[in-house]
């Protein structure tokens, strides 16, 4: 495996609508492997294949056991062409965006969503997400269509700025 190079807002493949993929191979299975490494390094709990560069419809999370509330199971994701399919309600909190080192905002998403995928076998999945997932799974399926955490926020004034110690004390979530 190997660690790959984040691209930073102003790259134009963050503001591309990423392609669909119509079969998982080898190589998208080594891009995936791949890109986790990377999303656990930087350190994220989500990252989607334009911020490493590919305009392809590929999405990873992690999130750690307890991430929500204790007891909460480890979430580990690789997901192929996903799409929200339903969703419900509203919930508001910090993002952050491995693509914009050292901002945050408080976004609005939905509270939950049901995400329509293929995994790395093509077998077709489907997965109901609340709390953290929901907004990781959001954040990433956004940036498959071109849209930015910051794109989310009205008055871009409301931002701040965040330390390395606050992303990896986990306050807030960087995807």
């Amino acid at each position: 495996m190997a660690l790959l190079e984040i691209v930073l807002e102003g790259d134009p493949v963050l503001r591309q609508k990423a392609k669909k993929l119509h079969r998982v191979d080898e190589g998208v299975r080594k891009l995936a492997a791949d890109m986790f490494e990377t999303m656990l390094d930087a350190p994220g709990v989500g990252l989607a294949a334009p911020q490493i560069g590919k305009s392809i419809r590929l999405i990873v999370v992690h999130l750690p056991e307890g991430y929500d509330k204790e007891g909460d199971p480890e979430v580990n994701l690789t997901l192929v062409n996903p799409e929200i399919i339903k969703s419900i309600g509203s919930q508001t909190g910090p993002e952050g965006c491995l693509s914009i080192p050292g901002w945050a905002g408080d976004v609005e998403r939905f509270a939950q969503v049901t995400v329509k995928a293929i995994d790395l076998d093509n077998r077709p999945m489907r997965i109901k997400a609340q709390g953290h997932l929901a907004v990781v799974l959001q954040h990433e399926i956004d940036h498959l269509d071109g849209i930015l955490f910051p794109d989310r926020i009205e008055d871009k004034s409301t931002m701040w700025r965040v330390t390395e110690e606050e992303v990896e004390e986990e306050e807030v979530p960087v995807a």
